[in-house]
């Protein structure tokens, strides 16, 4: 799989039907009330920076950032992921954060 490919695009190809319940579960969290919308993201950075999934990062950061996120508050979701997945998460994803971020 080369750099251009978006999974997301391969996985609603190969298997539309679980791709659309996915997309439905996705949908009916975006409608919980228990965190607003900012937070949900920041709460996404936070788990896909700790998994070390960079690409996720940015398309996430830029949501956030549309929501109102700072710069800041991304950095330290990102950071606050040190003292349980250690630097890893940290050093993978920070760089790809801030730059999704200043190029929005």
């Amino acid at each position: 799989m080369n750099e251009q490919t978006n999974p997301l695009e391969i996985f609603e190809k190969e298997a539309p039907e679980v791709a659309r319940a996915f997309d439905q579960l996705i949908d009916a969290l975006k409608q919980t009330t228990g965190l607003d919308s900012k937070t949900k993201q920041l709460v996404y950075i936070g788990i896909k920076s700790a998994l070390g999934d960079s690409k996720a990062i940015s398309y996430h950061v830029v949501m956030a950032k549309t929501l109102g996120a700072t710069r800041e508050e991304i950095r330290d979701t990102i950071l606050i992921t040190l003292t349980v997945c250690g630097l890893s998460g940290v050093a993978n994803c920070l760089p790809v954060a801030l730059a999704a971020f200043d190029q929005v």
